[in-house]
């Protein structure tokens, strides 16, 4: 029986519960079953964390250095060598044929212990007995050593100690495979263990063999991987049951636990893998050449016209002359067609339906690749940003926030809200980066779903342009001056406001694309629309409201307690009573 922990198998997607990342679940763009959850802002997050994780989850995958893989995998080898009374090296074989789970060896060893030794080479004594001679032939170069120069694995097959040098350096050289070596006979099966690797391999070779074993105690693990940041050396443990797979290493790369890509909630792991692969794939190649080329009459290769008149040449040794429009040789055109530069003869021949099907081939093909640029274009964009942001926060902490609270004679404890608006804006070009693949997908037929989806975007999107601006621009002028400003404190309000306000925007677009857009019914009515757009549940505004003057009502909210203030209908930050237009938004009362 296996044990709670190798019951679960973190990489297959019908061993965890229904999630939004599942292939196996219900219709992405359809489901309209799925709960709303109630997500809070994490304080306390790293630059690159998720700071949309919900609160009520804990911590669900543990961060491994070498050293913690190296003292997990000994103490696994010594629990199966004490618990099976055998040898290290031979625990060792045994782990690695059963990818290191513990319990799986302790199920096989103690059901058919005969039938498991004979399934990976592990013998009790030799199958091959050598009668009392002083010299034995090496089974490889077949030339006669003395007994002293000659070693055999478990079975006994002889071979000289030169050959099993060559034959151990050869496997280790050629990779991971050299963990399951076989006696050289090849009629044996025989597993070499790690004293035969180790008596004979050089020292480079050893090391060589140390880190495949080190490694395949990760990759044969359902259970753990590796970080796939580029020069990351931490390993992920992730726990069975988990319900997200937002996973934050230590090297500061968010990545997806299920698909390895980085992080991408709420997209789920199909719709990345598609958009990733579009983006990549000659496809987009074709359809580019589709869109703005037209094949030479006479030689079929793509013209791309960039020039303005009709009148096309072909590239040598083709240099076929024809017209743009209706792809007849120019020698035909005359007064007869219009003139030289103005063919009539395309549209008559579009009339009579000889060009319908190749011109609405490459309409369909032009639409396609305008859409597909769009969606790509943000996606990129947003992506370039939230790098320069990382690269704005980590000059933030570095250099700026010191030379700030100099300035404006502040504890740098004081300025965490600057940190927190920066982190802000990194999740947040993150999220809508992935909205836009998210849009790219969504099918056209929904036009309600389609419609809440883009409104949801675009007050996210408005959300972050102002919290980004704020951060970026308003903050530089308190950096130069060499006195401390009266007006600190009014831009300490307005970034932590719209920090804030930001914040319960992208809470809104999260929410809703987890849950399908499930708000519009199939319809097209809004049966949660307004609820969704003013926040959804009440417990989502508790992340509010961090900074002085900020509102913990919800947008939609038209008055507060405090008769001194008044909420903006946009935007949720409290105003003063005599103001007319939001501070924030700008948005009129």
């Amino acid at each position: 029986m296996e044990s709670d922990d190798d019951m679960h198998d973190a990489n297959d997607v019908e061993s965890l519960d229904d999630d939004f990342y599942s292939g196996e679940a219900d219709d992405y763009y359809n489901s309209d079953n799925a709960d709303v959850d109630d997500y809070e802002f994490v304080e306390d997050a790293d630059a690159d964390s998720d700071v949309f994780t919900a609160r009520h989850h804990q911590q669900n995958y543990i961060i491994l250095k070498e050293e913690d893989i190296r003292q997990r995998q000994e103490d696994d080898i010594i629990r199966v060598a004490g618990v099976l009374s055998i040898p290290r090296v031979a625990a060792i074989i045994l782990l690695r044929h059963y990818n290191w789970s513990v319990s799986k060896v302790h199920d096989a060893w103690f059901a058919d212990e005969d039938g498991v030794r004979k399934e990976v080479g592990l013998l009790e004594r030799p199958v091959v007995e050598h009668p009392n001679l002083r010299e034995l032939p090496c089974g490889i170069c077949f030339e006669s050593h003395p007994r002293d120069k000659i070693m055999s694995a478990a079975c006994g097959h002889p071979f000289c100690s030169t050959c099993w040098a060559g034959y151990i350096s050869t496997s280790i050289n050629g990779g991971p495979g050299c963990l399951t070596l076989k006696c050289p006979d090849p009629s044996c099966g025989v597993a070499i263990d790690q004293d035969m690797i180790n008596q004979f391999a050089p020292k480079e070779d050893k090391k060589k063999y140390s880190q495949y074993l080190l490694r395949s105690y990760i990759e044969d693990n359902r259970k753990t991987k590796w970080c796939p940041a580029p020069g990351c050396e931490y390993a992920v443990e992730y726990a069975a049951g988990s319900e997200g797979y937002d996973v934050s290493c230590q090297c500061s790369f968010n990545f997806c636990w299920n698909c390895t890509e980085e992080a991408h909630r709420p997209v789920d792991c199909n719709t990345v893998a598609q958009w990733i692969m579009k983006n990549s794939a000659e496809s987009e190649n074709m359809n580019w050449i589709l869109a703005n080329s037209k094949p030479c009459p006479k030689c079929k290769r793509p013209i791309e016209k960039n020039q303005g008149c009709m009148h096309m040449t072909c590239t040598p040794p083709c240099k076929f002359e024809f017209c743009w429009l209706c792809l007849g040789a120019w020698s035909d055109h005359g007064e007869r067609t219009g003139g030289f530069y103005a063919c009539n003869r395309y549209e008559a021949a579009k009339q009579e339906g000889a060009y319908d099907e190749a011109e609405r081939r490459r309409e369909m093909a032009k639409n396609s690749l305008e859409r597909y640029t769009h969606y790509y274009e943000r996606w990129a964009s947003n992506q370039s940003s939230r790098q320069k942001a990382l690269h704005d926060l980590h000059q933030l902490q570095t250099v700026q926030l010191d030379k700030l609270s100099d300035l404006q004679c502040q504890p740098e404890s004081q300025l965490k809200f600057i940190i927190e608006a920066w982190q802000q804006i990194v999740e947040c070009r993150r999220v809508l980066k992935w909205t836009y693949a998210y849009g790219y997908y969504l099918p056209e037929l929904h036009h309600a779903k389609k419609q809440f989806f883009e409104y949801l975007q675009g007050e996210a999107e408005s959300g972050l342009e102002r919290l980004h601006q704020c951060a970026e621009k308003e903050l530089q002028p308190f950096l130069s001056e060499e006195i401390p400003s009266s007006n600190f404190n009014d831009f300490r309000t307005k970034l932590a406001g719209l920090t804030s306000v930001t914040r319960n925007y992208f809470e809104n677009l999260v929410r809703a694309l987890e849950n399908g857009l499930s708000d519009v019914d199939a319809h097209g009515g809004c049966s949660r629309a307004a609820s969704s757009k003013n926040g959804g549940s009440s417990k989502a505004s508790k992340g509010g409201g961090r900074g002085k003057g900020t509102a913990s009502t919800r947008a939609g909210s038209s008055r507060t307690d405090d008769a001194s203030h008044w909420s903006c209908d946009h935007c949720t930050y409290a105003n003063v009573k005599s103001a007319t237009t939001c501070q924030i938004c700008q948005h009129r009362r």
